[in-house]
This record gives structure tokens, C-alpha cells and sequence, in this order.
């Protein structure tokens, strides 16, 4: 094997990798947009009909040793390969891990992120935490922090500087009582600049309690009851734009982890407005404005969004519940919805999380639940084009809703299946894990066959969840129809991942098969011992 230097000239760390790795690491590499770029390349792997990228062998290769120059004495020292790689390529491949973690194989990742931890660098350390916890491993969330204490410290600081703006932010852990003299000295530091900067001519007038709103934060004030999550998520999508837009992979994960956690989440939760919620003054200026272009929009999808709509940055999750009732975007026809969500579509930056899920709520939601007959191509095209960008709130706020529904019927599931074939594979990955949180039902079974039938790519711990949800309901659909049928497509198009305890599974939920299709459903099942 090739002795290599830690750092200077000489082959790439991933040299000796196969070709999809080493495409993978060298996207990985390509500046802050890195994750992206992995995100883009596994997406170009997967479509092109070729095998799925081998993440058990890529995960052990990153532990593999391999010997290394390393230091001015030139020592020859054993170093795995992830520590190994480019800073900036360790970073965008830890936070690419975090956002794919649920289709990695478990047992691979933990020795990559134990490996981490020994790594000198701080924020790979604090990424390689946060994904240990999402999978449950080490330390509670509840009490602990990646960051250090000089970080909460600093931090605890600004939250009270915003604090003062209005904004009323909450911080997420009690302060340590140690810290309070060292605080108390900060907070009157800081009290002084402020109150230099009051003397500002821009600054707005002083509000009744004798404090200065900045304008740039008198749009984003929270109500006390708000929901933390929600405030969290909204905060740091307002943090991300003031930073233009380049956030960090860790504020981009706890968001993301935020709203995967939240996903199952009934709909009533998040469906009430609060009684006391008003609008920004910017955005009730705007509101006729924004009723006049909704009436009169067509169907020319071109040219950049109405000014009037960037003005949803400034809004909370319940503010948007609000704009939207007021908007009356449930009863847009399908013409004007297309053509609005190809203006959101077109928004720098993206919409947050929150309000993308408050937004998916009021513009689908309803006219998906009162179909009659099948949707119209414009509502199947906005659909399906607002779920290729903003997934996560599609899945949280529209998916489960809709399968859980009483009155969900053909229609209904007519669009969901449509909607299941035109996703890319790993956001097909993300609502396959959804629908297996669900109570199944006989609609469950019609999304899940269109969704198989695409032969999307799991990990063993995902198939034998499937697996063992499709057995259980075999007892009780021994005459459904739309069950034989998903039975026999996961029979036909993974039945080289079927294990023999799979199989005696299989039998045993179709033993009292009684549907046209116990034929097809035996020889298959005959066919997997063969």
C-alpha cells in the first residue's frame, strides 16, 4: 500500500477508493457547497440505472488505517482515512451523514463518528455528536451541549442583545450559576454599547418601556406561548439569511433534525391560530397588494416573484397561518396556485421549514381532502414541483394527514401515487420512512405499492421494518386486493434481499390469502427459495 504525507503534495487521500467514492469526496471538496454537491452526486448515482452507492464499503474504507508521514521528524504513524482528508471535505461529509444518516447501515457509522471524536477540530467533533445523538447513541440531548462553555457563554449574550430588540427570544438551557458574576459583567458591557448605539438617528423611537426597537428586528417578535421549536427553526433560517444565506452545517442540521422529529406530529397541533398573533406593519401595508396579484394571476410562469413576497421572511409560523386565512389560499383557483408556488419556488432565500409547512397546510391540504374526481394538472405539477424543494414540510404537513384522513378515497390516492412516482430517490427514501411510522390502512397499501414499485433503495434495518409491518398485516387483509398486490411487488423486485426468516414471514401473512392474485402470490413466494 502507498505511504503517503498527512498534508502536502502528492495522490488525494481517496486516490484508492472506487470511481463513486472518490466522485463523492472530490464533490465533497468543492468549497461551502460541498454537502450540496454530494447531495447532487449521490442523486446522479442513483439515477443512472447502475448499482446504488455502497455506503457499507464507503463508511468502512473511512475507518480503514493506512500508514502516513506525519510531522517535521517525518514519523510513519497508522492514520484512518477520515482524518486523513481536507478539512473543509471532513465537515461537508460529516454533515452530508447527517443528512442521509436514516439509509445508512448503523453499524458502519458508529466507528466512522467514534473516529471523529478524535479528530483535534471542534466543530467535526460537535457534528459527529449531534448525529450520535440522532441514531441514540451516548449522552442524552436533554442537558447537554456540543458547544463549549465560553461558546454558551457568548452566546446566552447575544440572545439577551436581541432580547432588547424585541424579539424576545428564549434561551434553550438554564444558565450556569458559576458564570452569573462573568455574565453580569458582559450583560453591563453591553448594556453601555447599546446604549451608545441608541443615539443612532436611525434607530426608531424609544417604545414605552424606554428601549429602542432596531427596525430590522420590530417584524420578528414572538409570542410567549409560541411553540420553542418552531421559534428555533424560524430563528435560525433569520440568522441564515443575515449571513447571506451561508449557514452552517450544524445550524442547517438542527433544523433538519427538528422537522424529521416532528414529522408524525398530528395536525391539529400546529392548525389553531393564536388569538393574539397580528401581522408585521410591513406586511399588513402589503396585504391588498398581495390579494390584488393572487386574483389576477395567470398562468405565465415567467419572471422573478412579486417583491410583495419576500415579505414572508419577516414572518412567524403563526404569522403565515394568519396571511394565509387572510389571503384566502384554500380557495385559489388551481391556475393562481400554480402560478404561486412557482413565484415561492423562486424566492432567495429559500423559506424556512416552519413556514414552508404552514404554507404546504393551507395551500394543499384542504383541496386535496375535498377532491371528487382527479386532480387537475396544475394541481398535480405544483404539487409535486413543491415537494421536489421543500420535502421535509410536504412530508410532515401533507403526507400523514392525508393517509390518516377518514375521508381519504381513490382520488386522493390517485394523487399521492403520482406524486410517489415523480420523486428522486432520496426524497422517496424520506416518505418511505414516514409511511412505515403510520397506522396502515387499505390506502396505505395503494401508495405504498406505486412507492416499491420504483425499487427504492433501504437499508437492512429499514426492509426488515417493512418487512415486518407487511406480515402483521396479512392476518387482517386476507381479501384486500391492494395488499396482495404490494405483497407480490416486494416479492418480485427485492427478492434478492429476502432472508429465509423473511420468507417463513411472507407464508405465514399469505397462508389465508383468499383474492385472484394466491396463485401469482404462491409461485412468487416458491420462487424465493429457488
Amino acid at each position: 500500500m502507498a505511504i503517503r504525507r498527512a498534508e502536502g503534495a502528492g495522490p488525494a487521500p481517496w486516490a484508492q477508493l472506487e470511481a463513486p467514492a472518490r466522485l463523492l469526496l472530490q464533490a465533497l471538496q468543492a468549497g461551502p457547497e460541498g454537502t450540496r454537491g454530494g447531495l447532487g452526486v449521490l442523486r446522479k448515482l442513483g439515477s443512472g440505472g447502475g448499482e446504488p452507492f455502497g455506503w457499507g464499503r464507503f463508511l468502512e474504507a473511512l475507518c480503514r488505517e493506512e500508514p502516513v508521514v506525519e510531522g517535521p521528524d517525518c514519523r510513519l504513524e497508522l492514520k484512518p482515512l477520515l482524518l486523513q482528508l481536507p478539512r473543509l471535505c471532513q465537515r461537508n461529509l460529516m454533515s452530508l451523514l447527517m443528512a442521509v444518516w436514516p439509509s445508512l447501515p448503523e453499524n458502519r457509522l458508529l466507528p466512522v463518528l467514534q473516529i471523529a471524536q478524535q479528530d483535534p477540530d471542534p466543530w467535526l467533533r460537535a457534528l459527529g455528536e449531534l448525529l450520535q445523538r440522532d441514531l441514540g447513541v451516548g449522552a442524552s440531548i436533554e442537558g447537554a451541549s456540543p458547544l463549549s462553555t465560553r461558546c454558551q457563554r457568548q452566546l446566552r449574550g447575544l440572545c439577551m442583545r436581541l432580547g432588547q430588540g424585541g424579539r424576545m427570544l428564549k434561551l434553550l438551557q438554564a444558565p450556569d450559576p458559576k458564570e452569573g458574576e462573568v455574565e453580569k459583567e458582559e450583560e453591563d458591557t453591553d448594556s453601555q454599547k447599546l446604549g451608545k448605539r441608541r443615539k443612532d438617528p436611525e434607530e426608531e423611537p424609544a417604545s414605552p418601556e424606554g428601549e429602542r426597537a432596531p427596525k430590522r428586528f420590530r417584524c420578528l417578535e414572538r409570542e410567549e406561548g409560541e411553540d420553542h421549536t418552531e421559534e428555533r427553526a424560524e430563528r435560525e433560517s433569520s440568522e441564515s439569511r443575515a449571513d447571506g444565506g451561508a449557514a452552517s452545517p450544524i445550524k442547517n442540521q438542527t433544523v433538519l433534525r427538528a422537522e424529521i422529529n416532528e414529522a408524525g406530529q398530528n395536525l391539529e397541533d400546529a392548525k389553531g391560530l393564536v388569538e393574539n398573533v397580528e401581522l408585521p406593519k410591513a406586511v399588513q401595508d402589503q396585504l391588498s397588494r398581495l390579494q390584488q396579484l393572487l386574483k389576477t394571476s395567470g398562468e405565465g410562469l415567467e419572471g422573478a416573484p412579486p417583491v410583495e413576497l419576500q415579505l414572508l421572511h419577516e414572518c412567524s409560523p403563526s404569522q403565515v397561518d394568519l396571511l394565509c386565512a387572510q389571503l384566502q389560499l384554500p380557495q385559489l383557483s388551481d391556475t393562481s396556485l400554480l402560478q404561486l408556488c412557482s413565484w415561492l419556488l423562486a424566492l432567495s432565500p429559500d423559506l424556512s421549514f416552519s413556514n414552508a409547512t404552514v404554507l404546504t397546510r393551507s395551500l394543499f391540504l384542504g383541496r386535496i381532502l375535498s377532491l371528487t374526481s382527479s386532480a387537475s394538472r396544475l394541481l398535480t405539477t405544483a404539487l409535486i414541483s413543491f415537494c421536489a424543494k421543500y420535502t421535509y414540510p410536504v412530508c410532515r404537513a401533507l403526507l400523514g394527514p392525508v393517509l390518516e384522513a377518514p375521508g381519504t378515497g381513490p382520488v386522493q390516492m390517485e394523487l399521492l401515487c403520482c406524486l410517489m412516482k415523480a420523486l428522486e430517490p432520496d426524497t422517496q427514501v424520506l416518505m418511505l420512512g414516514q409511511i412505515l411510522e403510520l397506522p396502515w390502512k387499505e390506502e396505505t397499501f395503494l401508495v405504498l405499492q406505486s412507492l416499491l414499485e420504483q425499487q427504492v433503495e433501504m437499508t437492512p434495518e429499514k426492509f426488515s421494518v417493512l418487512m415486518e409491518k407487511l406480515c402483521e398485516e396479512g392476518p387482517a387483509a386476507t381479501t384486500s386486493m391492494a395488499y396482495a398486490k404490494l405483497m407480490l411487488t416486494v416479492m418480485t423486485k427485492y427478492q434478492t434481499i429476502i432472508t429465509e426468516t423473511q420468507r417463513l414471514g411472507l407464508a405465514k401473512a399469505l397462508e389465508h390469502n383468499t383474492t385472484f392474485l394466491r396463485k401469482s402470490l404462491q409461485a412468487a413466494l416458491r420462487h424465493l427459495t429457488s
